[in-house]
């Protein structure tokens, strides 16, 4: 059976994140948007053959002929909304990260537990074949045992103050925009709990970082380190470093992999380099909804992993002097 799904908003993620992939998977539906300004709901509809506007996003989680809900918000209405469409029996694939704070995704992880629905958290990435490649190279011994890992993604965008992620009451700030992905990606290779042992941001407005680096520490030995940025320099850049005991891991562009990924892999046996599929992650995390909701175990970003993110997103504030994003 299609899966009906309804937009809530016309982010510009929207139109990358959901839109596109779904033209390519004939059971997943993009029937329904709904947001604050129905004109612009009305616009988006229009260009992109979305059936219907529905007149306030209360309307769209409740509307029976919707199997499934995409919000893509600004972060502090995914709790509120993703609640919502949970508890109105609606699957949720909700952009990361997943809420405001730690309170907020476990109460989320909770609400989906109770219903029996899927809540994915929107880190695409991890389902892209490269990661799940490095995930294969790692668990095959060929590196050793892991013992540092690193992760940075640096975008300069130079947005305008008033941007929504450069706003602490809507739970902006570079951490929580690109940080998360990093995050994310050390938590998933490392295993086990997380502790950061020091964090230091650069502010562009207070409590709203625009850079920020971390370090980190797994409870088996594991050292991490990360780096983030919006609007600030290094200019652009996303890679990973996975060093082992036995060799080390490379991976180039891990975070948006369609464009230029890859992965070199080095030991004492030599040197090798691997590339991927240009198909959007985009495409695999969407079609992996879609077969969550048809009772496969595809989803690797549920709503506990998320909520465990965003404790350490959390603590990466903390350590860092500044205040967790509130409720």
């Amino acid at each position: 059976m299609s899966l009906r799904i309804g937009i809530l908003g016309a982010a510009r993620i929207a139109r990358g994140g959901l839109v596109a992939p779904a033209k390519q998977i004939p059971d997943a539906q993009i029937v329904a948007i709904a947001a604050r300004d129905v004109d612009r709901a009305r616009t988006f509809a229009q260009q992109y053959a979305i059936p219907r506007v529905l007149e306030s996003y209360d309307a769209l989680v409740n509307d029976p002929e919707l199997d499934a809900i995409y919000n893509p918000l600004p972060n502090s209405l995914h709790y509120e909304w993703t609640i919502k469409a949970l508890r109105a029996g609606k699957h949720v694939l909700c952009e990361k990260p997943l809420a405001s704070n730690a309170r907020e995704a476990e109460e989320m992880a909770r609400a989906a537990d109770e219903v029996g629905r899927v809540l994915m958290e929107a880190f695409h990435y991890r389902y892209h074949p490269q990661m799940l490649r490095v995930q294969e190279i790692i668990a095959s011994g060929e590196i050793g045992a892991v013992r540092e890992i690193e992760a940075d993604l640096f975008i300069p965008l130079f947005l305008r103050l008033n941007d929504i992620r450069f706003q602490y009451h809507l739970a902006g700030g570079a951490t929580m925009d690109t940080g998360c992905y990093c995050i994310n990606f050390i938590r998933c290779i490392g295993g086990g709990e997380l502790q950061v042992l020091r964090a230091h941001a650069r502010c562009l407005s207070p409590q709203v970082d625009r850079l920020m680096r971390a370090e980190f520490r797994f409870d088996n030995s594991i050292h991490a380190r990360m780096g983030c940025s919006l609007a600030a320099f290094p200019p652009v850049k996303s890679f990973a470093r996975v060093r082992g005991d036995a060799g080390e891991l490379k991976i180039f562009n891990p975070f948006v992999p369609q464009f230029l990924n890859r992965v070199v892999v080095k030991t004492n046996r030599g040197e090798r380099q691997e590339s991927f599929t240009r198909e959007p992650s985009y495409y695999f995390q969407l079609r992996a909804f879609v077969d969550a909701v048809h009772g496969e175990n595809t989803n690797r970003t549920d709503g506990h992993d998320g909520a465990r993110n965003m404790r350490v997103i959390d603590e990466v504030y903390t350590k860092a002097g500044l205040k967790p994003r509130a409720t």
